[in-house]
């Protein structure tokens, strides 16, 4: 009996909560960390990243509009899938990044945990970044957050699984709706996440997920004026520079780590949250 041929699978980009082919048809081979081959991979182009801000945009007013408890729900439940698929995740980050089947589940573990985390913060950041102002007169103030709009991410290359949680949740979670630039290495973690966030309960268009070369994509979700927020925790120094002076054409919000690598483990703070909120300060008058 002959030996069975494997089915080499080529996966297709997820955007407004549906799996198209790219535009262009191209596709890129995946391999593993010993340089083997895993799948094939689309290869996104300027359009297709012109769709997925326009499936961004298109899902801000309903997402935005939900209440913070109800987001924090609906990322537990992402949480609580991505559990379920726990086996797919660690084996996927053994043939990324070559550690230990031990190792790697725990950085599933490791995930989970971020998603519920920064579950439990969707009804109180605005709290903490909201206040009542003390004024001298007759009126006061109030100043609370709303998120910034459609928010364009740049995937880190380490960490395929938990950096990439920890770019998209804190974006998601305070409203905004964001188009993810994959990881070009290793993305087979990002577009496993996209079929758990297709299975979920979020709503199409809140998250979109693009593979391919960032060099190609990230300048044009950088130039595009209907992208409000760019995060470029996986850009290299000369793409972060290009995007940034792209993104000064309708002041986008730019969050920028600092160079050198990033501890995903370590405590995550507030920072990438605070990062896509605006402060809407209101005034009313009293006593008059």
């Amino acid at each position: 009996m002959s030996e069975r041929l494997s089915v080499r699978k080529t996966y297709k980009l997820f955007i407004g909560g549906a799996f198209p082919r790219s535009e262009s048809g191209r596709s890129y081979v995946v391999t593993s960390a010993k340089g083997e081959f895993l799948a094939n991979a689309s290869k996104a182009s300027r359009k297709d990243a012109r769709d997925a801000v326009s499936a961004a945009r298109k899902a801000f007013p309903g997402w935005s509009g939900a209440t913070a408890y109800n987001r924090g729900q609906v990322i537990y439940r992402v949480a609580e899938m991505l559990e379920s698929r726990r086996a797919q995740f660690t084996a996927e980050i053994v043939a990324a990044d070559g550690v230990s089947g031990k190792k790697a589940g725990e950085l599933v573990d490791a995930a989970v945990d971020r998603l519920v985390w920064y579950a439990g913060w969707s009804d109180k950041i605005g709290a903490i970044r909201g206040s009542a102002n003390p004024v001298a007169g007759p009126y006061f103030n109030l100043s609370s957050t709303e998120p910034t709009g459609v928010v364009a991410v740049v995937a880190p290359p380490s960490g395929p699984l938990l950096g990439l949680i920890s770019v998209i949740a804190p974006v998601i979670v305070t409203g905004n709706t964001c188009v993810v630039v994959a990881s070009e290495r290793a993305p087979l973690p990002s577009i496993t996440l996209a079929e758990v966030l297709a299975t979920s309960d979020l709503p199409g268009g809140v998250v979109n997920v693009l593979t391919g070369n960032a060099e190609e994509i990230a300048p044009w979700l950088a130039g595009h004026m209907d992208v409000n927020g760019i995060d470029l925790t996986g850009a290299t120094p000369e793409l972060a520079q290009s995007c940034e002076e792209l993104a000064a054409e309708n002041l986008k919000r730019v969050l920028r780590p600092e160079a050198g690598p990033i501890d995903w483990l370590a405590d995550p703070g507030t920072e990438r949250m605070t990062a896509f909120l605006e402060t809407k300060t209101v005034w009313h008058p009293i006593g008059v």
